[in-house]
Order: C-alpha cells, then sequence, then structure tokens
C-alpha cells in the first residue's frame, strides 16, 4: 500500500505464503481492511454494507492471478498494489495466444490442475466469465470499467472513487459500525498500528493534525481508544 498515487512512500507492506487458497484468503483479508466501507442503516432492515469498490472484483482477479500466472517464471510474484486513486492487482505471464483475440470471452488456463481445484472449490462461477463479472460489477457500482494490461505481467486496475460517503448516522457496534469513512479508516489504522502517534497518523490519512487529535478526542470520549504513555512519546490503542 503506497501513500499516494506512485511507488515512492511505502505505508504497508505483507508477504503471503502457503497454499494457494490460503493466499487467496489472506490476500482478500488485507484488501478488506485497507478498503473504505460504508454502513448504510434504513428504518428497521438490516444494514447495507457499501465497499468502495465491490469486493466480488477482487475475487476474480486474485483467483485469476493465481490460476493463470506463470510459476516458472524466477523472482516473480502475485502482487497487489494500492493507492490513492487506484488498486492493482497483476500476476507474471501475458495472455496465451489462444485467447489474444478473443480476451474476455474465452479462457484458456497456463495452469489447468490450479483452475481445476478452484472450480471444484465453487470459487469460479464458469470458464471465462471472470473479465465479464469485474466489468459488471464495477458497472453497477457506477465506477469505471477495470483497466486490463495484458503484455508482460498481466495487470487488472480498478479505480478508486474521489468522493466517498462523509456521514453515516447510529454507532451501534463500536468500532466498525455507523463510522463515517476517515473515521474508520483512522481506526484501522490504530488496530494495525499500536501506539500510533497523532503526527504518525496524520501522515498516514493526509489530514492536518488538528483534524486528526479532533477525530482522537471523539474516539476517547466515545470509549474506543486510549492513549497510553507519556505525552511525548506515548500513542493511540483500540480498546478491545
Amino acid at each position: 500500500m503506497f501513500k499516494g498515487k506512485s511507488k515512492v512512500h511505502i505505508i504497508d507492506d505483507k508477504t503471503f505464503g502457503g497454499t494457494l487458497f490460503r493466499q487467496y484468503q489472506q490476500a482478500m483479508a488485507w484488501i478488506e481492511s485497507k478498503l473504505q466501507i460504508a454502513y448504510i442503516i434504513e428504518g428497521k432492515g438490516p444494514r447495507k454494507e457499501v465497499w468502495e469498490i465491490p469486493l466480488t472484483v477482487f475475487k476474480e482477479a486474485i483467483i485469476n492471478a493465481l490460476s493463470h500466472r506463470d510459476y516458472y517464471e524466477q523472482g516473480a510474484t502475485t502482487n497487489i498494489e494500492m493507492f490513492d486513486d487506484r488498486v492493482e492487482v497483476s500476476n507474471p505471464g501475458g495472455l496465451l495466444l489462444g485467447v489474444v483475440k478473443d480476451f474476455g470471452k474465452k479462457s484458456m488456463s497456463r495452469n489447468p490442475l490450479i483452475f481445476g481445484l478452484f472450480t471444484r472449490m465453487h470459487l469460479v462461477e464458469r470458464v471465462a466469465s471472470g473479465v465479464p463479472r469485474m466489468r459488471e460489477a464495477m458497472k453497477a457500482a457506477n465506477l469505471p470499467e477495470p483497466i486490463f494490461r495484458t503484455e508482460g505481467m498481466f495487470t487488472v486496475v480498478f479505480e478508486r472513487p474521489e468522493k466517498l460517503i462523509e456521514n453515516i448516522e447510529g454507532v451501534n457496534e463500536g468500532v466498525n459500525e455507523g463510522v463515517n469513512l476517515v473515521e474508520k479508516r483512522i481506526l484501522n489504522q490504530i488496530k494495525e498500528n499500536e501506539g500510533l502517534s497523532a503526527p504518525g497518523l496524520t501522515k498516514i490519512i493526509g489530514k492536518s493534525l488538528a483534524t486528526t487529535e479532533r477525530y482522537l478526542s471523539k474516539f476517547r470520549k466515545a470509549g474506543l481508544i486510549e492513549f497510553r504513555g507519556a505525552p511525548k512519546t506515548g500513542g493511540y490503542y483500540v480498546i478491545k
């Protein structure tokens, strides 16, 4: 994860190993921890989760990357890169010659045994459905269609929305319920980086120190976080 639109300032860096299914699970969990989400509560009905980018597109992109990557390419890895304006999922190995002309309509797996495994696990709906499903999901969320780069590394790019929902009423379930998206991002950062200071948090979220401290004061009064340590060297922790 990078701050800004380039690969200059790294905010977070994780490496996942294990079985391919475990890699998929870990990657999805990491993405969910970084994306912003709104909880919409209308009347007495159940809450509705609205992710800034539909999770289904990442499911399709990650399964596609693990199924079709070139595992003989030494030193290359499957990557998920998150920027302020986009998320990119890449894997070694471009399109096979048999599907270049019919990209998005026909499928030919570089690793049929792996693709078959994911099919039997019901992680793949049907052959050649991944690209259309990603396009449909982004369109339904009023977001630009994904961009595909197919030479060398296969990369799919999902644009993040510029405007996010700012205020959502109701705080019913502590940290994750009814909090506006900026607040949720702050709380997630404190969860993942225990002992984070206000200046350190300011650099991560790109807000002014005064704005950051206003949010922190609100969370302390609500009993969501606490400050531990000396005033100049201490930091914030989520109350469990």
